[in-house]
């Protein structure tokens, strides 16, 4: 792939110039990334060794963990090890490589989370055809197709971001190599077929989006029916706090994808990045072991009663 231009650094989104203040950067984004961390790696321990865990639900949410902690882990590292060491630079292929790795797991996150809005779907409104839908095999080729997708689509996004031509400016307003931002430093007309397939994976963003709301629709049509009090609170724990994770990536990722950059300051840009890259990777793990009977006794069985208790 032929950069075009003489470009072989990126510049991020500066530190403050006050030492301490760079250090309050690092530790803010350290504190998020070790809760991502080492919720995620709980979670995936927990299904891996209780056996009662292994339920497509819970394989879905073992991907779903490490989708979100290889997507922190991209990003986050590298902008903590620039605040450490004050600077801002980073190179043309480094670039290149987080653009990928990153849109691979942001972007196989929302087909799975599909995945798991329809494993919910026919668990509450289709019971009795459930082991027959969600058998092992079906599980295994929806995780593949969702991991498929996710490595086209980066491919996709990375190829025709790093095929424009950049005139000469080469400093990124974000904390990590965006391609809203990597599409500011493009020539005039060269940057059309990005937008073009931006255009494209958006819609598709937004079809995935309906499809677990119509989904939930559903859903919550059943669970309303439900004559058991303590089974519709089982219900609306189990969907509502996946309802809210995926709208929050959804709509914070469009923003950011959508918008044009010049519309807006640095400031709101930082914010939107935050919300859709580092906040449901900590967040995930908290709403679902906290709200999840199952994964709390997983835990208490591996670290003891003290810990996780209700």
């Amino acid at each position: 792939m032929s950069n075009g231009t003489s470009v072989t650094e990126f510049l991020l989104l500066a530190f403050p110039e006050v030492r301490e203040l760079q250090i309050l950067y690092f530790v803010g984004f350290l504190a998020a990334y070790l809760a991502a961390l080492v919720g995620n790696l709980l979670i995936m321990s927990a299904i891996t060794l209780d056996r009662r865990l292994h339920t497509p639900m819970y394989f879905f949410l073992a991907n779903l963990s490490l989708l979100d902690l290889g997507s922190i882990s991209v990003i986050v590292l590298k902008s903590m090890a620039n605040a450490l060491t004050n600077t801002r630079r980073i190179s043309y292929h480094s670039c290149m490589g987080q653009v990928f790795f990153f849109l691979l797991f942001a972007t196989t996150e929302l087909p799975l989370l599909t995945v798991m809005a329809y494993d919910r779907y026919v668990a509450i409104c289709r019971p009795l055809n459930y082991t027959r839908v969600m058998n092992s095999r079906a599980c295994a080729q929806m995780a593949a197709g969702t991991w498929l997708s996710g490595v086209l689509n980066s491919a996709l996004h990375t190829g025709n971001t790093f095929a424009i031509i950049f005139c000469g400016d080469n400093e990124l307003g974000q904390f990590f190599c965006e391609i809203p931002q990597l599409l500011r430093l493009a020539c005039y007309d060269s940057y059309l077929g990005e937008t073009g397939a931006i255009v494209v994976s958006v819609c598709f963003a937004l079809t995935c989006f309906a499809f677990i709301i119509v989904s939930y629709v559903l859903i919550f049509r059943t669970v309303l029916g439900i004559p058991s009090e303590h089974g519709r609170r089982k219900a609306f724990s189990t969907c509502l706090p996946h309802l809210a994770v995926v709208s929050l990536f959804v709509c914070t990722a469009s923003i950011a994808y959508i918008k044009p950059t010049s519309s807006s300051g640095s400031e709101l840009d930082l914010v939107v990045a935050v919300l859709y890259s580092v906040v449901p990777p900590m967040m995930n793990p908290i709403i679902y072991s906290m709200r999840n009977k199952d994964i709390k006794a997983a835990l208490r069985k591996m670290f003891g009663p003290r810990l996780f208790s209700s």
